[in-house]
């Protein structure tokens, strides 16, 4: 039975009120949900390309897009269904076929509480300049944490949020703060050229989706150097990859420089992976934060202490409210939010974690 436009709203209402994360659609398939990490398919026909090109079109509103859809090879977009969610789209072609991945976005902005992000998010989000850095792999909710922060800043602080999406995820209506959030392609052309105009469209705060290149990186930090908030995104996975992935994007003669202007504004990295919870009905975020401290400036500064910075991070556990993975792996097992076995599947070091359980969680004493 070919899918209808009806069924298909259905479809992502039914996930919406699932709290799945994810709808992969591919041709000659069965739809399948993501929910809590694990793929789950949906009791469905398979999709036949006929149906696959009906869902395009329901979300696919450029046409200039949708004519070129029999040869058009990846297409990112956005769309929204009123009252139930936002979607996030990408359209890719394997082996000729059709395939689509929506990810599912709340209409209602997350705050940190609901999140149960440690406490010190608050105060990263509340800092007057520096860079922060959200990271972690696709999926791991580093949009929500973003939008978390966001949110929190715009019920405290009078402030004007700049933002440069691709595409918007989540929607602010302005509280406090006054937000003007840019889409890639619909209000501008690229990243770069939105960065380069950020600087003179007077924002306190400015988010950029991601840290793609050299460029993006350079302008970022010159808005940090400024006197600005910076927040971005990198797909690495803890502090010290973090700082490596954006040495690494320049050429070896500006590294010395770039790992300067690096320790003098990185203000936070804040890495995060999602576990699932005890009661096996949602995921909780475990996360590495990294508040910058002269320990740790030094230690980016010289390639030669780099890798000291994850002592410096759990030494900083009760003075800045930084914490290693494994600290705060311990907590949310201590605190009856995941399992044992879910914490010593993700833990970093299975002994630190061992050990923190034995001796307790601050390795600062």
């Amino acid at each position: 039975m070919a899918l209808t436009r009806e069924a298909f709203i259905n479809l992502i209402r039914s996930a919406a009120a699932s709290n799945v994360s994810d709808i992969h659609l591919r041709t000659d398939e069965k739809p399948c949900f993501r929910m809590r990490g694990d793929l789950i398919q949906v009791k469905l026909d398979p999709l036949t390309n006929d149906d696959m090109k009906m869902v395009c079109g329901q979300m696919i509103k450029d046409q200039a897009v949708l004519s070129k859809l029999d040869t058009i090879k990846e297409h990112d977009g956005s769309f929204s269904i009123p009252k139930v969610c936002r979607v996030r789209y990408n359209l890719m072609r394997y082996q000729g076929k059709l395939g689509l991945i929506l990810r599912l976005i709340s209409d209602k902005i997350p705050t940190t509480e609901e999140l149960k992000l440690p406490e010190v998010i608050n105060k990263i989000a509340g800092a007057n300049a520096g860079l922060v850095l959200v990271t972690g792999a696709t999926g791991s909710g580093k949009s929500s944490t973003l939008a978390a922060m966001i949110n929190y800043i715009n019920r405290t602080a009078a402030s004007h949020i700049l933002t440069l999406e691709d595409p918007v995820e989540y929607v602010h209506t302005p509280i406090k703060s006054r937000i003007t959030q840019r889409e890639i392609g619909q209000d501008t052309s690229d990243f770069n050229s939105a960065l380069r105009s950020a600087l003179r469209q007077d924002p306190d705060i400015i988010l950029i989706g991601e840290m793609r290149d050299a460029e993006t990186i350079s302008i970022a930090l010159k808005a940090a150097e400024t006197g600005h908030l910076v927040f971005g995104t990198v797909h690495t996975t803890d502090a010290l990859s973090t700082i490596g992935r954006l040495i690494s994007m320049f050429p070896p003669e500006e590294q010395s420089v770039v790992r300067t202007r690096i320790s003098d504004n990185l203000h936070a990295t804040i890495s995060q992976r999602l576990l699932k919870t005890v009661d096996g009905k949602g995921r909780v975020a475990a996360q590495e934060i990294m508040i910058n401290n002269p320990g740790i400036k030094e230690a980016i500064l010289d390639p030669q202490k780099t890798k000291e910075i994850y002592t410096y991070i759990e030494k900083g556990r009760n003075t800045s409210g930084a914490q290693s993975f494994d600290q705060h792996i311990t907590s949310l097992y201590k605190e009856g939010l995941i399992s044992m076995d879910e914490a010593k599947a993700n833990a970093t070091k299975p002994e630190d974690f061992e050990r923190n359980l034995m001796f307790g969680n601050n390795s600062d004493d």
